[in-house]
């Protein structure tokens, strides 16, 4: 059942790719003008990337590896999509870098790469994709140099509590289940007009159960921040901040967490 699980999301992330590429949310033109998709968490996080090995996970269609490799990094991007690879290598080539990219579904990351990296990174709407971290936890120390760090910038479990397909958001799902959630949307969190009926199957993973796939796997946890402010305006009523995220207005509770984890 979890491969048509896989199956189904591969299909709808396929499906995104043209739309994405084409829209004001990743602004695709600004980027290849020089733009980095890197946001100020995961960049004051790894402040300097020059010269070392980084492998992407759930890398969509690269621009966030492919903002690392300007900035110095060997890159290697990871994404179950065909098409999100495709267009990576594509971009890749256009803009003269030398990041590297594999379609896979992430949780077999170590059938298809051997090497180790110095730093294992992903960022937001990432683990909500998979059905169990443990084996996600124990790819990543696979992948990590001795002394390799693993850093990811993610929603908040609070966020994935609710049900935003109607115009005022339900608090639906548990904070962490175990049951798949199945859902029908039209269009696309970068294109809500967009012609796309999107269906997804996801699961809900508190930040225990993340802590916990990373340590079990041997890696040490160096910090884990919670933040209020969101760098992407997608969820409904957020207000602009000074700093140019968002947040909610009576900021009941944080949207986005952070995790640096050292492999010992």
């Amino acid at each position: 059942m979890k491969t048509e699980y896989f199956n189904t999301n591969k299909s709808t992330w396929n499906q995104k790719v043209k739309i994405h590429a084409t829209s004001d949310f990743y602004d695709m033109d600004a980027f290849k003008k020089g733009t980095t998709s890197l946001k100020q968490y995961e960049l004051n996080a790894l402040p300097d990337v020059k010269g070392k090995s980084l492998l992407h996970l759930q890398c969509h269609f690269g621009q966030d590896t492919l903002s690392w490799s300007r900035l110095g990094a060997e890159c290697v991007g990871v994404d179950i999509s065909d098409e999100g690879v495709k267009l990576a290598e594509t971009l890749n080539n256009e803009l003269s870098l030398d990041a590297k990219f594999v379609c896979c579904n992430v949780l077999d990351t170590s059938k298809y790469i051997k090497e180790t990296f110095d730093i294992v990174f992903t960022s937001y709407g990432v683990i909500g994709w998979l059905p169990d971290l443990k084996p996600w936890g124990k790819m990543i120390a696979e992948r990590l140099n001795k002394g390799g760090v693993f850093y990811i910038a993610e929603f908040h479990p609070i966020v994935w509590m609710y049900d935003y397909l109607d115009k005022t958001p339900v608090m639906r799902y548990a904070y962490s289940r175990e049951e798949v959630i199945y859902e029908e949307e039209q269009g696309t969190y970068a294109d809500e007009t967009a012609d796309l009926l999107s269906k997804t199957y996801s699961w809900n993973h508190g930040l225990g159960e993340v802590i916990n796939a990373l340590t079990e796997a041997g890696l040490h946890i160096d910090y884990l921040n919670e933040y209020d402010e969101s760098p992407y305006n997608v969820l409904p009523d957020l207000v602009e901040t000074k700093s140019g995220n968002y947040e909610l207005k009576e900021k009941l509770y944080p949207l986005v967490f952070e995790i640096k984890a050292t492999k010992l």
